[in-house]
């Protein structure tokens, strides 16, 4: 073995320990050295199973807009892609959202078990508005008007809320103040809106000193400035801070607030304030939604199927890995390893990515499990002509690959463009299945290609090197007799 295999050698083996330490693992966490009491990396790598395998919710979002209403295909697209992002971040990760012109949407996740609290969560539009209340604020909870956009919707105060007024406090200045809980709003006022949520630059949640978890924001630099502006204007006056047209609180400015950083302090828990900075975050949608329909959705494979297709497929692996050491011999054991290698990074590669397992994506991993063996293939049917010739080993397995590559290129070539157009096709017409199946074979190709080139080659030459190949013919599944002349 040369300097430059032992190089591969020496990436293999951690890569085959990292594996192997991914597809044990439901969760991986590796602290952090230089911070205490903090991790490095802290994410869950459970396996994840689509609709199909584990069941979940469906639901059917429609552009809430008349019927006869013009909706442009790019609107549509940036409104799933929102609710993909609001969705995933509420911890819905495995989300699949499929675009159905001209206004729908299908929206499928796996394993739900609070659908309410998601698709709630994904009607809102998300519109934050810092308001100018004057010197009359209204209760917290109170539905107004304002004018920024067209809302409809109705001015009449309908707080009866007791608990705590949430309040806005600048991070650098504390003189803001909570404001009065109980004031009605006048039926006929429209307020002007100072600037919206676009002004945000960052929204996170926090812990709270005395309990509880508040929202802290960032402005932008231009509306940073514009918002001390204002707010030196309008010292002993009040600011609401809306959510589509809710008020939220209604801060009292009692001197400039500089820096462009603040806080939404209240009655949060940890999950209601993660609700509200995802749809601050994640902005206001192009397109109102509305759910047409929304239904549970049963595993379509029940157990006794998913059980009997694990059996079936390790029962296929099982037949491959003997008819290579069969009929290969010794490099088929070593094939045979170098394909453990291909399943153990393709099952960690699912994982961290994360890829959502269907049995159209599991069809594509098996299929490319057969593409990783019938490289192998090429490479060893080389072996045996150039060790016939009178190579030696070293010589055999080096030439072996030269001449198999072109080969192996190609047809690998040919199976990632068609992937590349199944998921194109996936992608337009809204067939997740394809997808998935897309997917999952051109990532077992890409790994496929890897084993084959680095992994077994390397494995070939720190086995066979030290071997006389004239002693052992019988060992590469070539008999004695083809050998007498050498």
């Amino acid at each position: 073995m040369n300097r430059r295999q032992y190089n591969w050698l020496i990436l293999i083996i951690p890569l085959i320990a990292l594996a192997i330490w991914v597809d044990v693992s439901k969760q991986i966490t590796i602290p952090n050295p230089f911070k205490s009491q903090t991790n490095l990396i802290d994410r869950n790598v459970q396996t994840r199973l689509g609709l199909d395998l584990r069941g979940g919710l469906q639901v059917l979002l429609e552009a809430d807009l008349p019927a006869d209403a013009a909706i442009s295909s790019a609107d549509l697209n940036v409104t799933r892609q929102i609710l993909e992002s609001r969705a995933n971040a509420l911890g819905v990760s495995e989300v699949v959202m499929q675009v159905a012109p001209p206004r729908r949407i299908v929206a499928e996740f796996p394993g739900l078990q609070d659908p309410g609290e998601v698709v709630a969560s994904l009607q809102e539009t998300g519109l934050l508005e810092f308001v100018d209340m004057g010197t009359t604020p209204v209760a917290a909870g109170t539905i107004i008007q304002t004018d920024y956009g067209t809302s409809t919707a109705t001015s009449t105060a309908t707080s009866t809320s007791t608990t705590e007024t949430p309040t806005i406090t600048p991070t650098s200045n504390p003189s803001v103040t909570p404001a009065p809980t109980e004031t009605p709003a006048a039926t006929t006022t429209i307020y002007h809106t100072v600037m919206t949520g676009a002004a945000l630059s960052s929204v996170n949640v926090q812990a709270a000193t005395l309990g509880g978890f508040n929202i802290a924001f960032t402005l932008k630099s231009d509306s940073a400035t514009m918002f001390a502006d204002y707010t030196g204007s309008h010292i002993n006056q009040y600011l609401a801070i809306v959510l589509d047209k809710r008020v939220i609180s209604v801060p009292s400015i009692n001197s400039k607030i500089t820096g462009g950083q603040g806080i939404i302090q209240g009655s949060f828990t940890q999950d209601s304030a993660n609700t509200l900075a995802i749809q601050l975050r994640y902005g206001s949608l192009p397109i109102p939604i509305k759910v047409v329909e929304s239904q549970s959705v049963g595993a379509t494979l029940g157990a006794e199927s998913v059980s009997r297709s694990e059996v079936a497929g390790g029962i296929g692996l099982l037949i491959v890995i003997l008819f290579m050491v069969i009929y290969y011999r010794l490099p088929g054991f070593i094939a045979d390893l170098a394909l453990m290698v291909y399943a153990m990074v393709s099952l960690m590669l699912f994982k961290l990515i994360p890829v959502v397992l269907t049995l159209s994506g599991i069809a594509g991993f098996i299929l490319s499990i057969g593409m990783a063996v019938d490289a192998n293939i090429l490479i060893f049917e080389r072996l045996k002509e150039e060790l016939r010739a009178g190579r030696t080993l070293h010589q055999a397995i080096d030439l072996a690959w030269k001449r198999a590559w072109p080969s192996i290129r190609d047809s690998n070539s040919s199976t990632l463009i068609t992937c590349i157009i199944l998921f194109w096709f996936g992608s337009a017409f809204g067939a997740s299945v394809v997808k998935g199946f897309a997917l999952t074979l051109a990532l077992g190709v890409l790994v496929s290609l890897f084993t084959a080139i680095i992994v077994t080659r390397t494995f070939l030459h720190g086995v066979l090197d030290n071997i006389k190949f004239t002693e052992h013919p019988r060992w590469f599944g070539i008999q004695e007799s083809h050998n007498e002349s050498h």
